[in-house]
Parts: structure tokens; C-alpha cells; sequence
């Protein structure tokens, strides 16, 4: 599902025994297990964020059908959904609720979350609609309309989880995507890359899973794997390539009244600040580069922000002072979480 770099899948096994140690001094869990493919961020040997790194602003953050019994058993690893984001009940209407607009942004414009709103980014097994965040970011493939219209109705926007760097075997539109754009494997089973390049044959495909969201009422997007071009894709790839390739992505979104999130792609945000609503990375903190999304930050844009690795005591302290939202999560993106 989500990942970081190929490159740096190799040791996952192990890092999920770790992680599980990491997570139970950090905070209350149970056994959780997801249904489907695995997901999260591989593991690095970077060293944790240094404390010192320069904050860009000094406003700490805050940190779906029947409940998933992998909840966190600590009620305190809840967050309070921030007022001034989050919208009252939602319209009953098959396509998206009206939205409030945060400020700085024009009427009519794509919702997006502003710096320091609560989030849960779950991904495997039934959506637990009782974690207490004002954003959820699910699955847009294995959740329904009904689903998001009842996040709605408890005053949550949701964010609709594409891969729009991948093909996946097991995903209702495989079928649909010819053998010419499909490239090595990513390292996670049933997946191989696209080649971005073909532009005119992914706007379509890619148009159609966004009109998936837009018709289940989902606010916006998170399109995921949006730097091949860093990875051994099979195709030969340059920054380029992938700018074209993003700036299309974000277009079909907005054209689809969507708001849409820059995944990871840290090198490339000084380009796509102005293009994309938000920001969704993985382990910024762990690879000590997490100063490279503060232009989101001073644009109004939320940081939505995970590690896998790390406790919270390791970045917590930094990442509140840069206005980010960040979690620890376990791999799979279970319901499980520890805002900081």
C-alpha cells in the first residue's frame, strides 16, 4: 500500500519485530492485524531527527463501519479534532458535502487541511470510526459511500487513498492498464511500476479512480508513489518526468473539486507547494529531512506526518514545534496510533 522507497524495502520483515517493541513503550496497544497486503514505510539507517533543526513556526499540533477491535486501549492516544478544520454534519447527498474554506483560500476552492489538524491514516482492516481526529485518510478502493457519509456525519472529512504510481494486480481496475505501462516490481507483491511518462494513457486511468472518489463523497485524495523517478522503476525516469507527471495528478484532482495531498517526493515540494493542498510523508523524522516540507507549512497547508521506527520521545518535541501532524503508526496502518 504505502511506502517510501523500494530501495529501502528490503528489511520489513525485521522492522515489523521491532517496531511492535517500540510501540509497546510508547504507548497501550493491542495485537493488531490487518486484512490484505501489508503496508507502511520500510525501514533506514538514518539516524532520528536532530532536536536542533529549525523550526518554522512555534504552534504545537495535535497530534469506518463497526469499530476495529485493534483500537488503542489508551483513550489518551486520542487527539481533539481542531474546530477551526473539521465541518458539522455532513449532506446526505451522494457527492461531496459542502465544505468550509480554511482561511486563505478562495471561495470554491479545493478543501485542505491547515497546519497542526488531527488526522488518522488507516489503511487495513474495517475503519475504526472512533478515533477522535478531525481528518481520516482511508482506503478509497475498499470503502464505501456509506462509509464516508457516516465519517461525515460525525463532522470528519475524509481523504481517499489512490496508488498513482503503481499497478496493482489486485485492485477492481487492473485489467485496465496495459502491459506497455507497467514496468519492474516495487517490491510489494501483486505491484509493478508505471511508466509516467505515458501521460495521455494514465490521465484517463488515473481520471477514473479519482471520479471513484468524488463519487463516494470523499474531500480529497492522497495519490501515492509519486517519485519513481528516485526508484529502479524499469523506466528511465528523470525529475522531469516525474514534475509532468505530478502536476497532472494535482490538476485531475482539482478538476474534480478535490483537494490533493504531495506524497513524500521531499526534493520536488519547492515546485509542487503551490500545486498541491497538503502534505502526506513517511518518516521525515527518521531521515532527518523534515525541514523540506515546512514550505507547505508557511503556504497554510497541513503536514501530515507518520513515523514507523521511532517512539515518540524521538521527535515528538521537534515536529510539534515545525506545526506538523504527526503519528506513530505500525506498519500495516491499522487503527492503531500515538499522535504526538
Amino acid at each position: 500500500m504505502t511506502r517510501r522507497t523500494s530501495a529501502r524495502l528490503l528489511p520489513l520483515a525485521l522492522a515489523t519485530v521491532l517496531l511492535t517493541a517500540a510501540c509497546a513503550s510508547g504507548a497501550d496497544s493491542t495485537d493488531d492485524t490487518a486484512d490484505g497486503d501489508p503496508s507502511g514505510g520500510p525501514v533506514g539507517s538514518a539516524a532520528p531527527l536532530d532536536p536542533s533543526s529549525p523550526a518554522d513556526a512555534s504552534s504545537p499540533s495535535n497530534p469506518a463501519s463497526p469499530a476495529n477491535p485493534s483500537t488503542p486501549a489508551n483513550p489518551a492516544n486520542t487527539a481533539t479534532p481542531d474546530p477551526s478544520t473539521a465541518s458539522g454534519p455532513a449532506s446526505s447527498a451522494p457527492a461531496n458535502p459542502p465544505k468550509d474554506t480554511p482561511p486563505g483560500t478562495q471561495p470554491g476552492a479545493p478543501w485542505h487541511p491547515a497546519p497542526g489538524t488531527s488526522w488518522q491514516w488507516q489503511l487495513g482492516g474495517t475503519v475504526d470510526q472512533s478515533v477522535d481526529a478531525a481528518v481520516y485518510d482511508i482506503d478509497g478502493f475498499e470503502n464505501s459511500a456509506a462509509v464516508v457519509a457516516a465519517l461525515h456525519a460525525k463532522g470528519r472529512r475524509v481523504v481517499c487513498y489512490i496508488n498513482a504510481g503503481s499497478w496493482e494486480s489486485f485492485r477492481s481496475d487492473a485489467g485496465d492498464f496495459p502491459p506497455s505501462l507497467l514496468g519492474a516490481g516495487n517490491g510489494w507483491k501483486g505491484e509493478k511500476w508505471l511508466d509516467i511518462r505515458q501521460l495521455d494513457a494514465l490521465r484517463p486511468l488515473i481520471a477514473k479512480r479519482f471520479d471513484m472518489c468524488r463519487a463516494k463523497g470523499f474531500d480529497a485524495v492522497e495519490p501515492d508513489l509519486l517519485e519513481a523517478y528516485n526508484n529502479k522503476s524499469g523506466f528511465p525516469l528523470t525529475a522531469a518526468d516525474q514534475l509532468a507527471y505530478n502536476r497532472m495528478v494535482a490538476g485531475l484532482a482539482h478538476d474534480r473539486g478535490l483537494g490533493v495531498a504531495l506524497k513524500n517526493d521531499l526534493d520536488q515540494v519547492p515546485a509542487l507547494v503551490g500545486l498541491f493542498d497538503f502534505s502526506v510523508d513517511e518518516q521525515c523524522a527518521e531521515f532527518n529531512e523534515c525541514t523540506k516540507l515546512t514550505p507547505f507549512i508557511q503556504a497554510g497547508k497541513a503536514v501530515l506526518h507518520v513515523e514507523y521506527n521511532l517512539s515518540a520521545q524521538q521527535f515528538c518535541d521537534t515536529t510539534r514545534q515545525l506545526r506538523f501532524s504527526s503519528l506513530v503508526k505500525h506498519l500495516e496502518l491499522d487503527a492503531w496510533r500515538q499522535p504526538c
